[in-house]
C-alpha cells in the first residue's frame, strides 16, 4: 500500500512532508533523502493513532503530479484491512478474540502495528468477521 506524499521544500532547504489522506502524519528533513525516510515513519506513526482511536484509516488515494508515493509496509497494511473491517462492524478486540479462540490479550497483540503478527492469524481474524485476505504479486 502507498499513500502520497508532498514534499515542499522551504526557503532554508528543509523539506515538510504532508499525506493529504492522512493528515495525521506530517514530518520534514533536512534534504530530500532525510525527508523520504521520515515520511515513512511518520506514516506508520500516524495509524497508530487510528488504531487506539478505533477509527477506519482512509485507503491511499490516486497520486497527484506533485506527489511521491511512500510505501506502508505489508505487515502493517493487512493490520490497517483488519482495524478497518473491525471498525465497519464494531467488533471490539475481545469480540474478536473470542471469535477466533484467542485470548484478549494475543488480540491486543495482533492489533499492535509494531507487534510481528502471523499472517494466518490475521487471515484467521478477517475470516471470523466473513472477510477472506487475499494476497498477490504485481
Amino acid at each position: 500500500m502507498f499513500y502520497p506524499a508532498k514534499f515542499e521544500q522551504d526557503e532554508n532547504g528543509l523539506y515538510a512532508v504532508t499525506f493529504r489522506d492522512i493528515p495525521e502524519a506530517i514530518t520534514c528533513g533536512d534534504n530530500l533523502t532525510e525527508a523520504q525516510a521520515m515520511a515513512k515513519d511518520a506514516l506508520i506513526t500516524a495509524m497508530e493513532f487510528y488504531f487506539e482511536d478505533f477509527r477506519t484509516v482512509p485507503m491511499p488515494s490516486e497520486p497527484m503530479a506533485d506527489e511521491q508515493l511512500i510505501e506502508l509496509p505489508a505487515s502493517v497494511f493487512a493490520k490497517v484491512l483488519l482495524l478497518n473491517e473491525m471498525v465497519a462492524q464494531r467488533v471490539s478486540q475481545s469480540e474478536l478474540a473470542r471469535r477466533i479462540g484467542v485470548k484478549p490479550q494475543e488480540m491486543q497483540r495482533v492489533t499492535n502495528i509494531h507487534h510481528n503478527t502471523k499472517i494466518d492469524t490475521i487471515h484467521n481474524a478477517l475470516r471470523s468477521l466473513g472477510k477472506q485476505l487475499q494476497l498477490g504479486v504485481a
